[in-house]
């Protein structure tokens, strides 16, 4: 199975949102299988085959995501992101100033579905191959 290392490795190659099919490609070329990001502190649960999880730490100090959710502000934001107008930690601000409590990304479906702290889904995206 995959290490987190295994991991670090494929996500240092992104740069911004625009890297991002990429990145799926190698998660799932390591047997990801899906992951969920948390954004308060950054760290995502990976899930493989067997019910294998690897969890990786937080990345930053903790961020206050908004009670409420504000879908068309984290639409603008998520596409400015994916347009390499912001780095990942300024999309991971507005994030929690929209209210988005985590991203999951499934590597079946080849979806990344956003959700605020109800569980609610904000957003659902088809990942471009």
């Amino acid at each position: 199975m995959f290490t987190i290392d295994q991991i670090k490795a494929a996500h240092s190659k992104v740069k911004s949102g625009a890297d991002f099919p990429a990145y799926i490609q190698d998660l799932i070329q390591l047997g990801v299988t899906s992951y969920e990001t948390f954004v308060a502190d950054g760290h995502t649960d990976y899930y493989g085959a067997n019910d294998y999880k690897a969890i990786a730490p937080a990345k930053y100090s903790s961020l206050a995501v908004k009670e409420t959710s504000d879908a068309e502000q984290f639409k603008k934001d998520l596409k400015a992101h994916q347009q390499s107008k912001t780095d990942y930690m300024t999309f991971c601000n507005d994030s929690a100033k929209s209210g988005i409590e985590k991203w999951a990304v499934s590597m079946d479906k080849m979806t990344c579905t956003y959700f605020d702290k109800a569980g609610k889904e904000i957003l659902v995206e088809q990942i471009p191959m």
